[in-house]
């Protein structure tokens, strides 16, 4: 399911939103509309099992995800340039959805995110009996890495109060990647959590998280110091981030 705000697209980009964890269209709301105003074609997309706490998420798989992005973009008339952006979770999704449809993307952009490695998982750690992943507390959170900088109380209120736990089928699964094509699309990576000089030292050592980066053809990195969530934090910036990208 997608959520899609139409604009006349006076500079011809379909503009692709994929939320990470717990997230569904909803949580680009302010960085989509700012989007609009810029002339963008905008859809902002709820991944399979997002869409309420009431979803059945026992047997949602990886596939569902990428064949829930590729599908959008496949669906975007040829007359359009195709930019994707991912957040936190979806970024190996959408690296994936690359992999699938290299061919339709003129740029990805990862927002504290990024590509994986073929054969790799976000989650090695899922016993394959957990159906899903609740939201953490704020600790729990900030002691895994992702920072709740910017964040006021209303924010995280609205966070956890629209929050839906995250199918674990897709965190599981073990990335297939076929087309080296996918090394050909422009990326860009904004880094927000981490300043970008250490996003590129990680991936020059091969770390997990970031090695895959080192194989991409042509990468930019962005700094937008701020915590994981800048399409709260720092809405306006992150629009413009993500403007400056497509247009380029």
């Amino acid at each position: 399911m997608t959520q899609t705000n139409e604009s006349h697209d006076s500079t011809g980009t379909h503009i692709i939103l994929a939320p990470g964890f717990w997230l569904g269209a909803w949580a680009w709301e302010a960085v989509a509309s700012d989007l609009i105003r810029r002339g963008h074609h905008v859809t902002a997309v709820t991944l399979p099992g997002l869409h309420s706490s009431d979803s059945d998420r026992a047997g949602i798989r990886l596939d569902d995800h990428i064949s829930a992005i590729a599908d959008v973009v496949a669906d975007t008339p040829s007359s359009e340039r195709v930019v994707l952006v991912a957040h936190s979770g979806a970024g190996p999704v959408a690296y994936a959805a690359s992999d699938r449809v290299p061919g339709r993307l003129a740029r990805i952009v990862y927002v504290d995110s990024g590509p994986l490695q073929n054969g790799t998982a976000l989650r090695e750690d899922l016993d394959a009996s957990v159906t899903e992943i609740p939201l953490p507390s704020w600790s729990e959170l900030e002691a895994e890495g992702s920072s709740l900088g910017g964040l006021d109380d209303a924010m995280l209120e609205t966070f956890r109060s629209r929050a839906v736990p995250e199918p674990a089928g897709p965190a599981r699964d073990r990335l297939e990647l076929r087309d080296s094509s996918r090394l050909d699309v422009p990326t860009t990576v904004i880094c927000t959590s981490f300043p970008s000089e250490v996003i590129q030292q990680m991936a020059g050592a091969g770390h997990p998280m970031a090695a895959e980066l080192a194989q991409i053809a042509k990468v930019d990195y962005v700094d937008l110091p701020t915590g994981h969530w800048p399409m709260w934090s720092r809405p306006a910036d992150l629009a413009t981030a993500i403007d400056t990208a497509a247009r380029d």
